[in-house]
């Protein structure tokens, strides 16, 4: 394969990821949202989607359908931490949706990109340019603008999804780390996490009193088949999310990824407006939304220029996402 096309395979994948992000993780936002309005016990959920998400690759390397290795404990030791920012990630995230409508939900998100910048600036990662820095700051002012404009604010909400923006940055930049330094697949990444979160689940729903009540009314609930439709849909977008993230992250970058939940955050704000309710129109928020969009785009155009500067690295996970 010559240089060309190797690029261009590069390129297919970047993109690809990129989108396939995106797009999965627009239609998880209001999938929760949905779900949480019938069932509460956001613990309780994020402990089935793990273990559906485990047995799911189990099933699949069993069969001979995935290529992704087996266990290996020091590989699992090396991974915990980004197991355990993961999950409080998105515990934090759907407790913060109980509380808060969906625009300002993913105008609070969408401080990650700023978070995962100054993140990498610290770890040694080096100074980005200066139209990436730019881009990045208007995004998160598009935030703060959007932000004044939520008359239903919610204080638990908002410290909710504040705190899950920590831990998304934090886990977000080690799975960059991980799969350029250890040369593991999303897959084989997306297995250790759903595998080593299941104890800290259990111990959480049990710690937090959801344990047994919640099992014994997620069947009660299943009997409705509208909900089961839901519950179904938020498992099996689950397992898309993880691999799709994991993937744009390992084929791209940490901040790739978190500029993606941004401008996909264009769409699922407009349909907030729209859908599930509770959201009053403002001008901030338009204003606000309109900024935020602009870095987004602006940040976009800086990398597209910064990449073709740039001989084609090799993506770790392509032989993986052919397999």
């Amino acid at each position: 394969m010559d240089t060309r096309s190797d690029a261009e395979s590069s390129s297919f994948l970047s993109l690809s990821a990129a989108l396939s992000y995106g797009i999965a993780s627009m239609a998880m936002v209001f999938i929760n949202k949905a779900i949480l309005m019938q069932y509460a016990h956001s613990m309780t959920l994020l402990t089935v989607q793990q273990l559906a998400t485990a047995l799911l690759i189990h099933f699949g390397r069993q069969v001979g359908y995935s290529k992704a290795k087996g266990i290996d404990i020091t590989t699992a030791k090396r991974l915990l931490p980004i197991s355990l920012f993961y999950n409080a990630n998105v515990a934090f995230a759907l407790a913060s949706l109980k509380g808060v409508n969906i625009p300002m939900y993913i105008a609070i998100k969408r401080l990650t990109p700023l978070a995962v910048l100054i993140a990498g600036f610290f770890s040694g990662k080096g100074k980005p340019t200066t139209q990436v820095t730019l881009s990045v700051l208007l995004t998160a002012a598009g935030v703060i603008v959007a932000a004044m404009g939520d008359f239903s604010f919610d204080l638990f909400g908002y410290s909710m999804a504040l705190t899950s923006v920590f831990f998304q940055t934090m886990y977000l930049v080690l799975v960059e780390k991980s799969g350029a330094e250890d040369g593991l697949s999303s897959v084989e990444i997306m297995f250790y996490n759903s595998f080593l979160s299941l104890p800290f689940l259990l111990f959480l729903i049990i710690a937090t009193g959801e344990f047994p009540n919640s099992l014994s009314i997620l069947f009660a609930k299943s009997n409705s088949f509208s909900f089961l439709v839901i519950l179904l849909l938020s498992l099996v977008m689950g397992i898309a999310l993880n691999y799709t993230m994991f993937l744009c992250t390992i084929v791209n970058s940490a901040l790739t990824t978190t500029i993606v939940g941004v401008l996909k955050g264009v769409g699922s704000t407009t349909l907030g407006f729209i859908l599930l309710g509770g959201v009053q129109v403002h001008a901030l928020n338009v204003t606000g939304l309109v900024i935020n969009t602009a870095g987004g785009v602006w940040y976009s155009y800086a990398k597209y220029n910064q990449k073709k500067k740039k001989p084609p690295k090799l993506m770790l996970d392509l032989e993986a996402h052919r397999k």
